[in-house]
């Protein structure tokens, strides 16, 4: 077995369609478009790298691929948090741990190589993206945006020194359930006062609605752990990536404001997963048609950001925008909607969730390991 740093077009096509063959016999895995994910491999696509650098990794046994893994780190990320951690992610691996412990190997080598003490993963490549392990919760594919992973994936990982670090809850509402009425009674109270106004996102210009976003989600952000402000460069990326999705079912991105101030948001989109997996991992020549025939079915929604400015929490805008969310996503006929993730010590944030009625139905976990100088 050979373990290749790959940096080419056709390594990173390697990277990408291994994991399309991994998964080939496991209903629940949703393919990602291999297109999509060559271009967020790529420094010249991802504007990810202005601020951080990774190396991707290939194992191979008889020139067939057995594992990959992703090393990288974000001076952004380490700036924020005032560490000076490494992330290891994008890792598949056969069910062999001399296969995991090469993998594991060469991407801590290349870690401690630029400084890093710490090593924290799966990350994929930033906590803003995919990350953790799942470990509870196989049952039916995930979300959009979500991880997935074999049942042994974190024996791999504790077998090669990762220790548990933290756990993140994702939950899901039935809309057949309605809300608890304490939470519809709270809404229509803050409703009433006039204070807080309850609006769309402005979908045919919405970088200026995106950009006030993301100031209030970075009031909320704090060093530690987890998520770090994103770059200019990466808003405008995500916000080109996300508009499509969004412009199918506009009424579901919310903004509340006070006086004109945003002061909190809820972005529930179609959960294009139930799409994505009839494309097989590929647009053409087939696979964009078959996705938009299968997006006729989509029945599930992700409520993929939702954030309180600093000062307007505990004053029920919560269940305001859980309320104005719920009646669109029911009148649209919608069964169902997942939250997440959600950090377990977050206490005030899993009781929030929690007070509407869901239920938790997956787990997935952040592993850390140091690196010895």
């Amino acid at each position: 077995m050979v373990v290749d740093e790959i940096k080419t077009d056709k390594g990173r096509d390697d990277f990408v369609r291994f994991q399309l063959d991994h998964y080939a016999q496991d209903p629940n895995y949703v393919p990602p478009i291999v297109a999509e994910r060559r271009e967020f491999m790529d420094p010249k696509h991802n504007p990810f790298f202005a601020h951080a650098e990774a190396a991707f990794f290939i194992a191979r046994r008889k020139g067939r691929t057995v594992g990959r893994i992703a090393a990288a780190v974000d001076s952004l990320y380490n700036r924020f948090h005032r560490t000076s951690d490494g992330f290891v992610g994008l890792f598949e691996s056969q069910n062999d741990p001399g296969v995991a412990a090469a993998l594991f190997e060469n991407a801590l080598a290349w870690l401690k190589v630029r400084g890093v003490s710490r090593v924290l993963g799966p990350v994929n490549l930033a906590f803003h993206h995919d990350c953790g392990v799942l470990v509870e919760g196989f049952e039916r594919p995930v979300s959009m945006m979500m991880a997935y992973n074999p049942r042994y994936y974190p024996w791999l990982f504790e077998a090669n020194g990762f220790v548990r670090l933290k756990d993140m809850f994702t939950y899901e509402l039935l809309t057949s359930q309605g809300l608890p009425e304490k939470v519809v009674r709270l809404a229509e109270r803050v409703k009433e006062q006039g204070q807080i106004r309850v609006r769309r996102l402005n979908t045919a210009s919405p970088e200026h609605d995106i950009r006030r976003i993301k100031a209030i989600f970075e009031t909320m952000l704090k060093p530690g752990f987890g998520l770090a402000p994103m770059s200019e460069a990466e808003l405008t990326s995500v916000v080109q990536r996300l508009r499509p999705v969004i412009l199918l079912r506009p009424e579901m991105s919310l903004i509340a404001e006070a006086d004109g101030e945003a002061v909190a948001f809820s972005l529930t989109l179609p959960d294009t997963n139930q799409a994505l997996k009839a494309a097989g991992g590929y647009l053409f020549p087939l696979g964009l048609a078959k996705m938009l025939w299968a997006a006729r079915g989509i029945d599930r929604v992700r409520v993929l950001l939702f954030g309180i400015k600093d000062g307007w929490r505990r004053r029920g805008i919560d269940a305001l925008l859980a309320l104005e969310t719920f009646k669109q996503a029911d009148a649209l006929g919608y069964v169902a909607g997942e939250l997440g993730w959600v950090e377990e010590d977050d206490k005030l944030m899993n009781r929030t969730i929690q007070a509407t009625g869901a239920q938790r139905i997956r787990t997935y976990r952040i592993y850390e390991r140091p690196l010895l100088s």
